[in-house]
């Protein structure tokens, strides 16, 4: 009776602390909307976006989709160059060697934008970093599109990564910091969906311009037009309430958190004041010593880098960026003309695009690890179906099972491939994250660089059977294994919350991740599918 009463007592004690909590932050927002009476007009952060949207959950929905037109650029860059690839080298005269360096001097170019994330976030912004990096897609595309020698054209080609490397990193970094916990790994996955709608693009803007005089700088040139929009159509959207924060400029963050996510639910109140506190004491701490050494030296940040790094370098040695930078040429391999080529491209092109949309509304309903143990054994089978495919002695025979596979490769890759940003974006503490996602990007750029670069030659001594049933499979193999045992489940978590899962070390989330693991193997073989993907909704 004791212990019921003492519990009952605990539990009124924590029901006024929460309202006290709760009023105690009412006021301190009806102070600052006092304040914004009188600063609001001279506010750095008021874009002429702002009052366009009046619901917040609208406004943040239309942010995270146009932000993720940076994801709509490197996307068309993948497949434009796979398409363009068939017409330049003859037209500049270049040899194999140079044909290869100006197809995979973009992820180098993105290794040199990718090393000034971390410098543009933490100095100009979230906002004005991908303007800057749309700046660097259009000087690229029209020098791409000018280009009259192999030294300008693979110029404009590293310009052109520079953008990339500099928008991969900060666009899904400026989604996450302003979508709420509940919609995050959606909105965040919105920008592989805008990368694959890219490609598919891509594809059909080189079959439109097949048949056109100098074709490949018409395709090449054509970015222009999608990076001049995401320039222009950032001035009318806000800065990061977090990176707002961080910088000290709380009324300019309130002003952009009342618009994008408001403050009528309790949730929202809480962590915006939540928020506020864990950014300020990072903030205070990070000015008292070198934040770099934090990789190394704090435990949490460390398994942070390891996790997404691991992660990333992974996803990229799957083949993803080589194949689509290849795509007309492996089918002109499988014995299509050059033509057919470009126009068969589209049907994976479909497909990748198409797959990317569920895991919009998958990543937040089943979580980040169902989505990424589920889908990757698919990618698998992909890569078998399309390695046997070149020991076919039919041509037509060939090619339909190389358009099967590649398109089975493309329906699973669409889906589990968001999870990467999703991830890289989430894991790091706010006064971090630009240094994190910086080192995100510049290994996604040199891993991306260190399997395109290579990939004629790999295709003749690996034949392409063994690259794709070998050295790929073999990949999405060890990257399911890494997974199962060291990534942990975020979903439902705010930004500041997933401190704590990080704070484990590796061995207990490993242990957590085997006993969920073995317990979603009984419910798989015991037919309660809803408690593996479907149970923990919400």
């Amino acid at each position: 009776m004791t212990s019921l009463t003492s519990t009952i007592v605990d539990k009124d004690i924590e029901v006024k602390i929460d309202e006290q909590e709760l009023s105690k932050n009412d006021s301190n927002l009806e102070a600052m909307d006092k304040e914004l009476q009188h600063l609001e007009e001279e506010s750095m952060s008021k874009p002429f976006g702002l009052f366009f949207w009046k619901n917040p959950r609208v406004f943040t929905a239309v942010l995270a989709c146009f932000a993720s037109t940076g994801g709509l650029l490197y996307g068309i860059d993948l497949t434009l160059i796979s398409g363009a690839n068939l017409y330049f080298p003859k037209d500049l005269h270049l040899s194999s060697g140079q044909e290869s360096q100006v197809v995979s001097f973009m992820p180098l170019g993105g290794v040199l934008g990718a090393l000034m994330i971390y410098l543009l976030n933490e100095s100009l912004g979230r906002k004005p970093t991908i303007m800057i990096a749309a700046a660097f897609y259009t000087i690229g595309g029209i020098l791409e599109a000018a280009s009259q020698s192999y030294g300008m054209l693979i110029s404009a080609r590293l310009i052109v990564g520079v953008g990339v490397g500099i928008e991969l990193g900060s666009v899904p970094m400026y989604i996450a910091e302003c979508s709420t916990k509940r919609w995050r790994g959606g909105l965040v996955s919105l920008y592989q969906l805008m990368i694959n709608f890219g490609m598919l693009l891509g594809y059909a803007d080189a079959a439109i311009f097949h048949g056109v005089s100098g074709n490949w700088r018409y395709m090449l040139g054509s970015c222009c037009l999608f990076s001049g929009i995401l320039f222009i159509g950032m001035i009318f959207f806000p800065e990061s309430p977090r990176w707002l924060m961080r910088r000290g400029r709380k009324v300019d963050s309130y002003i952009t958190w009342k618009k994008i996510r408001g403050f009528e639910e309790r949730e929202e109140k809480e962590e915006f004041f939540y928020m506020e506190e864990v950014v300020t004491e990072e903030r205070e701490e990070a000015a008292k010593r070198v934040v770099w050494k934090d990789f190394l030296t704090k435990p949490r940040c460390r398994r942070a880098a390891v996790v997404s790094l691991v992660y990333m370098i992974l996803c990229q040695f799957t083949g993803i960026s080589s194949i689509s930078y290849y795509m007309s040429t492996l089918m002109e391999k499988s014995g299509l003309s050059p033509d057919n080529a470009l126009y068969t491209s589209m049907g994976p092109g479909f497909v990748y695009f198409g797959a990317t949309i569920p895991a919009v509304f998958l990543m937040d309903a089943w979580g980040r690890r169902a989505v990424i143990l589920t889908l990757l054994p698919g990618i698998v089978i992909g890569d078998f179906i399309t390695g046997f495919s070149f020991l076919a002695t039919k041509t037509s025979v060939k090619e339909g099972i190389y358009v099967w596979g590649i398109c089975t490769y493309y329906l699973f890759w669409g889906s589990w491939g968001p999870a990467q940003w999703v991830i890289t974006s989430e894991v790091f503490p706010t006064y971090l994250r630009s240094h994190g996602v910086m080192l995100n990007g510049v290994v996604n750029m040199l891993s991306n660089f260190a399997t395109a670069y290579p990939f004629t030659r790999m295709l003749s001594a690996l034949t392409p059977t063994g690259l794709f049933c070998g050295f790929y499979a073999g990949i999405c193999v060890l990257l399911w294994i890494f997974s199962f045992l060291f990534v942990p489940e975020t979903k439902g978590k705010t930004l500041e919350e997933i401190n704590a899962i990080y704070s484990k070390s590796h061995w207990d989330v490993c242990r957590e991740n085997i006993r969920n693991g073995i317990e979603a193997f009984k419910d798989i073989i015991h037919g309660r599918w809803n408690k593996v993907w479907v149970y923990q909704r919400g």
